[in-house]
C-alpha cells in the first residue's frame, strides 16, 4: 500500500471590521504555525520515500537520483552499496530488469525530526516475481536519514533488509 499524503494548505481569511472593512488589499491570512510547518516537512519527507518506492514498483528507477544526496550511503541486507549513484548503476537497475513485478504491501512509516535531519523507519511486506516466474515474499524494514539540501529533502543514508516470513 502506498502512502501518499496530500500537502496541507490552510488560509484563514480575517474579516475586517468597521472602517477597515472598506480598505482595499488582499485578505489577511493566518501566519504559519509551527504545527503547519512541521506537517509540511513531514509530508515532504514521506513524499521522497513514496516516490522512491513507486519507482521500484514501476521497475524503473530512472530519475530517482534527485531523491538522494550526491554523497549518500546505501546499505542493503548486510552489504555496503556505496553511493546511490553506484547502487543505481550496479545493483538496482540491473536487478529491476530481471523482475516481472515488485509490489509493496502493509507499508508503515514513522518519521521524526532531530535538528536538521529527518529519521524515517519503514516496515512493509514485498512480493517479487522474476521474469522466469520465481516468487519471493519477504518482510522488509528500512531506515533512512534525510536532510534538506537546496530546499528539498534528500536521503543521506538508507539501510534496508528483508527476511522470509516465519510460520504458515
Amino acid at each position: 500500500m502506498k502512502i501518499r499524503l496530500a500537502m496541507l494548505a490552510a488560509a484563514i481569511a480575517v474579516q475586517p471590521v468597521g472602517a477597515a472593512a472598506h480598505a482595499p488589499g488582499p485578505p489577511k491570512v493566518a501566519a504559519p504555525t509551527p504545527g503547519n510547518v512541521r506537517d509540511r516537512e513531514l509530508s515532504a519527507v514521506r513524499d521522497v520515500l513514496a516516490r522512491n518506492q513507486a519507482a521500484i514498483e514501476r521497475l524503473d528507477a530512472s530519475g530517482t537520483g534527485v531523491l538522494f544526496a550526491p554523497d549518500s550511503a546505501i546499505f542493503e541486507t548486510g552489504g555496503s552499496e556505496g553511493t546511490y549513484a553506484n547502487y543505481l548503476a550496479h545493483h538496482l537497475t540491473p536487478e529491476l530488469a530481471e523482475f516481472k513485478s515488485f509490489k509493496f504491501s502493509n507499508y508503515a512509516v514513522d518519521v521524526r525530526f532531530e535538528g536538521p535531519l529527518a529519521l524515517a523507519s519503514e516496515t512493509y511486506k514485498y512480493r517479487i516475481v522474476t521474469k522466469e516466474g520465481a516468487v519471493a515474499e519477504r518482510l522488509g524494514v528500512a531506515t533512512s536519514v534525510l536532510k534538506k539540501i537546496g530546499g528539498a529533502w534528500k536521503i543521506l543514508v538508507s539501510h534496508n533488509s528483508g527476511r522470509k516470513p516465519t510460520g504458515g
